[in-house]
C-alpha cells in the first residue's frame, strides 16, 4: 500500500557489501510500495563498525552480527534484540572453465589451499573472520599468509578471479555466484561458517516510523523471496 508522499522519508541505511545484489532488487520495491527513498552505504565489517561510530546520523543497519560485538558500534543502534534478516555460508569459485578442485572434505580443502598460487578475499571482514577460524582449524595460519589477495570489496573478489589475475576466490557463496565464476562449492560442512546479517534501527533514527517499516518488509514473503534467490538463507 503506498504511502502518501506527505509522509515519505528518505530512510539513510549502513548495509553489508556481501548483500549489494540483494538490496539492487529490494530497493526499488521498497521504494515503489512505501514511497520512502532509501540511501544505502555498504561496507567491509570494519568499514561499517566506523561509519556507525563515526556519530554520522541513520537510520537502519542491516549489517553483519560481528558489526553488532563493537560496543561503541552497538551503542548506536536501539537497545534490545536485532532481527536476524539472512545468512550465508563460505565457498570457493574459479574462473569460469578453470578445472574444479576437490574441496569435499577438511582435508581436501586444505590440500586445495595449500596448493593454489593465489587467492582472493577480504580479510577485513566478517567473511575474512569466519576464514580465518578455518585456517586456524586447518593448521594452515601460516602458509596461507603469503597465498592471500586481499580485494577492497566483494565485487572485486569475483573481478580478479574472472580476469584470472587469481587463481582461487574464497568468499561468501552468494557472491561467488557471478558471471565469469565457477562455483566449486561450499566449505565442507565441518568447518561451515555462517555469515550472519541482522537488522536493527538506529538508536537516534530520524526516521523511525520508515526504518520499522523497512524493517518489517524485510521479513515479507516478497523480501524473502528475492533473499533466497540471490543465495542466501532467509
Amino acid at each position: 500500500m503506498p504511502i502518501a508522499s506527505a509522509q515519505a522519508a528518505e530512510l539513510k541505511i549502513l548495509a553489508g557489501g556481501a548483500m549489494t545484489e540483494v538490496w539492487a532488487e529490494l530497493k526499488p520495491k521498497f521504494e515503489q510500495a512505501s514511497g520512502h527513498k532509501l540511501v544505502i552505504f555498504f561496507g567491509t565489517t570494519p568499514n561499517l563498525i566506523k561509519e556507525a561510530a563515526s556519530g554520522k546520523p541513520f537510520d537502519v543497519g542491516i549489517v553483519p552480527v560481528d558489526v553488532m560485538q563493537d560496543s561503541t558500534a552497538r551503542a548506536r543502534f536501539a537497545a534490545g534484540p536485532t532481527l536476524d534478516i539472512a545468512r550465508v555460508g563460505l565457498g570457493v569459485a574459479v574462473r569460469t572453465g578453470a578445472p574444479k578442485p576437490d574441496i569435499s572434505t577438511p582435508e581436501a580443502l586444505k590440500v586445495t589451499l595449500l596448493r593454489a598460487q593465489s587467492i582472493a578475499s577480504i580479510p577485513e571482514s566478517a567473511t575474512g573472520y569466519s576464514i580465518a577460524k578455518v585456517f586456524e582449524r586447518l593448521g594452515i595460519v601460516e602458509p596461507m599468509k603469503a597465498r592471500m589477495k586481499a580485494q577492497p570489496n566483494p565485487a572485486q573478489v569475483v573481478a580478479v578471479v574472472a580476469k584470472g589475475e587469481v587463481e582461487l576466490g574464497i568468499f561468501l557463496i552468494n557472491v561467488l555466484t557471478a558471471p565469469g565464476l565457477d562455483v566449486v562449492g561450499p566449505f565442507p560442512a565441518e568447518l561451515q561458517q555462517d555469515v550472519v546479517f541482522t537488522a536493527a534501527r538506529s538508536a537516534d533514527a530520524k526516521e523511525a516510523v520508515g526504518a520499522t517499516a523497512l524493517i518489517t518488509y524485510l521479513k515479507s514473503p516478497e523480501a524473502v523471496a528475492i533473499i533466497k534467490a540471490k543465495g542466501m538463507t532467509p
